[in-house]
């Protein structure tokens, strides 16, 4: 096959798994477009929605475990295509508007769909598509595509919500939508990706038990330490991105932003920088640092800096576009960073073979975050009302992104470690 029919071929496969990739949350994440409906159709209180979510994210992150074995062990044609019809499957359940410990059951399985069966596969294909001179802007286009199918489908879903009367009929709609459009997407994708080469003989030509080989994998990956590295510089990222959510009432209560205005700032905030901030980041990271790992250092010293200048500015003199225009911006950079921050995995040399295993130690360390969090800040605006509050916030946000710097720098020490004695390697075959 030709070059020019590789290439074809390798971004082809990117807009299918990109395909499935904006879809595959739509469900678990019903709260973001339907957080009222969900309490007036499934009678849940605000307590209630966060106890689901939070079963979610203990099943996800402890679900990573198994998915170091399962991302490896089986090929992405057929983990992908099940994860999403059983999803779309739950999602039909879903609109009989069963009790709350059922809703429990439901999030539960939908973590393990999406979460174990779906999300570390998707990785570690886009990883596995590109070489380690384009990882950047394979995973920055992955999230901006994501961003792209993940708006149009979220705006489709709220016609359907508005044509059929937004009431209980227009949100078992929505419902059935997303559920009828995952099974559609699963379908394309087993017709369309194709297996993945699992390892059946040894070196020896001897054939190989596939369980033993995919957890042999998955230990050999928990014992490389440039995982680990790159999961922590993971965990800082996303410790600092989960603090964009608290602009929103920041530019509320600080700067009286209006209720509409706030909305619009929603959905540039939530799908717009994951647009701009995806190519954006895989761009700088591959053409202008050569690097994700220095990208992400150089990153985490802007944010540094950036809220630094944001805590000392004088918020209530200030013009509300001021705001605005500042939080977009430290957005854009946290976005760019969250777009390439599994990229490094390519640069420290992480065999291929244990690509899947890699990936779901970089989940179960990156996104534990979301685990306290959201309550760590949460609390911090509870017990101090006001600026005080935020400026609380903000300098955690520092906190990590100091802790960020530093990991990464260690990250970027290993990469050009790897890289010398990969040019020591081939200078010494050069010569002999």
């Amino acid at each position: 096959m030709t070059n020019q029919n590789n290439n074809k071929k390798k971004w082809f496969t990117l807009a299918v798994l990109i395909l499935g990739g904006g879809t595959v949350f739509k469900l678990p994440w019903l709260k973001d477009a339907f957080y009222i409906p969900m309490m007036d159709y499934f009678h849940l209180t605000h307590t209630q929605i966060g106890f689901t979510l939070s079963v979610y994210a203990f099943i996800q992150t402890f679900g990573y475990l198994i998915s170091m074995y399962v991302a490896d062990r089986f090929s992405k044609k057929k983990l992908m295509p099940v994860a999403l019809i059983g999803i779309g499957g739950t999602g039909f359940y879903l609109t009989t508007f069963p009790s709350y410990y059922e809703i429990l059951v439901i999030w539960g399985l939908f973590a393990l769909f999406a979460e174990i069966a779906f999300w570390p596969v998707l990785i570690k294909s886009v990883r596995l598509l590109g070489d380690s001179n384009e990882q950047g802007r394979m995973f920055g286009y992955l999230e901006a595509g994501r961003g792209i199918v993940d708006t149009v489908i979220a705006f489709a879903a709220l016609g359907i919500f508005k044509w059929l009367g937004e009431g209980v009929a227009g949100f078992r709609g929505a419902i059935l939508f997303f559920s009828i459009t995952m099974i559609v997407i699963a379908i394309i994708l087993y017709f369309l990706l194709e297996e993945d080469e699992i390892k059946e003989v040894d070196e020896q030509g001897e054939k190989v038990n596939k369980n033993k080989v995919a957890l042999k994998g998955a230990l050999k990956a928990i014992k490389m330490p440039e995982i680990w590295v790159v999961a922590f510089t993971i965990f800082s990222v996303y410790s600092v991105y989960i603090g964009l959510t608290y602009f929103v009432p920041f530019l509320k209560d600080i700067y009286g932003v209006p209720v509409a205005l706030i909305g619009v700032y929603g959905i540039i905030n939530s799908y717009g920088l994951k647009m701009l901030g995806g190519p954006i980041g895989g761009f700088l990271a591959d053409k202008k640092f050569k690097s994700p790992s220095k990208y992400l250092r150089v990153a985490f010293a802007a944010s540094i800096i950036g809220m630094i200048i944001f805590i000392l500015l004088p918020h209530q003199h200030l013009n509300v576009y001021v705001g605005v225009t500042f939080t977009l911006a430290y957005g854009a950079i946290i976005f760019s960073q969250r777009a390439v921050f599994f990229a490094p995995i390519e640069e420290v040399g992480i065999p291929r073979e244990i690509s899947g295993a890699a990936v779901s130690i970089a989940c179960l360390v990156g996104y534990a975050p979301s685990m306290f969090a959201f309550t760590l800040y949460g609390s911090m605006l509870d017990r101090s009302p006001g600026m005080e509050g935020y400026r609380h916030v903000f300098l955690t946000m520092i906190a990590f992104a100091v802790i960020g710097l530093l990991i990464s720098s260690y990250l970027v020490k290993i990469v050009n470690k790897k890289k010398e004695l990969q040019q020591n390697l081939e200078g010494n075959q050069f010569n002999a």
